[in-house]
């Protein structure tokens, strides 16, 4: 199967991150979301970060140009009908993702692939939601989408080898470097990740350490480019506690139980970077200021 045209449901961070990597490796790609200002944010994501590559040379103005215009924008699932493949990148609940996957197994022409970005909720589960479950396959990108070289692929128990290849040759061709994992909660690099944010929070609520001191040890004890607290923020905390909550249910072990103080800062609003406010205070542009 060839891919030419591919829809991304989700204008968000991750959403406007795919759409713009799909564009720029040649793909016509349709962008879909309920509202149109999460369009025209998602759009002037794209633009932003296109500039940036264009100021930096690592594209010309005529790949900068021709990637902009290979992204359209619609409110209408239905305008997914054509595509070839279709990337979920929506909130991370399972109710809303069975929601949409109902709707796009329904409407999507039979040889469509669906994959979901989700980086915890088993795959299995939602290809049966989807109706297609061969035809069916976690695609998880990181964030920043244009920068991370790491996509996770993750077959559900049916997920047919064909889909699997396409998808793997569909991101090389974007550029990124695709890695099988099994299909078991939170995959790898969550599974592996968030326990360790997870265990942060929970040592801040101790009183063991600053929040700074927490980050700065495992910035320059452990050479990690952002402390997992600052990480938590820049993921999005209502992320993390959904995540830590599908491996706390997934594995009915109490080592993955999220922490009374991430559960309180989601249940206030402090969401991290996206809001203004987690662990950390950011202005406008989301640069951190306190």
């Amino acid at each position: 199967m060839e891919v030419k045209r591919i829809g991304v449901v989700g204008a968000g961070q991750m959403g406007s991150g795919i759409a713009q990597v799909a564009a720029s490796a040649g793909y016509e790609v349709v962008l879909v979301d309920v509202a149109e200002s999460f369009l025209e944010r998602g759009l002037a994501a794209i633009r932003r970060s296109l500039g940036r590559f264009l100021e930096k040379g690592r594209i010309t103005q005529e790949a900068h140009d021709e990637a902009l215009g290979r992204v359209r924008t619609s409110l209408r699932l239905e305008d997914l009908k054509e595509a070839d493949l279709i990337v979920e990148a929506i909130v991370e609940d399972e109710g809303e993702k069975r929601r949409l996957f109902e709707r796009l197994g329904a409407l999507a022409k039979p040889e469509a692939i669906l994959a979901s970005n989700t980086s915890s909720i088993p795959i299995t589960a939602l290809a049966r939601y989807s109706g297609r479950p061969e035809r069916f396959i976690g695609m998880h990108f990181f964030n920043p989408v244009p920068l991370m070289q790491l996509v996770e692929v993750i077959r559900g128990e049916l997920t047919s080898e064909e889909t699997r290849d396409v998808v793997v040759a569909v991101a090389r061709r974007m550029g990124k470097t695709p890695l099988e994992v099994q299909d078991y909660p939170g995959f790898i690099s969550n599974r592996l990740l968030m326990p360790m944010i997870n265990e942060a929070i929970e040592a801040l609520r101790e009183g063991v350490a600053t929040k700074e001191a927490i980050d700065g040890i495992m910035r320059l004890g452990m050479n990690h480019p952002m402390g997992p607290l600052e990480l938590a923020d820049f993921i999005g905390l209502d992320t993390c506690l959904a995540i830590m909550e599908v491996l706390h249910r997934g594995f009915g072990d109490d080592k993955y139980r999220p922490s009374p103080l991430l559960r309180r800062m989601v249940q206030a609003g402090l969401l991290g970077r996206k809001v203004g406010r987690g662990f950390y205070t950011y202005d406008e542009k989301g640069n951190k200021v306190g």
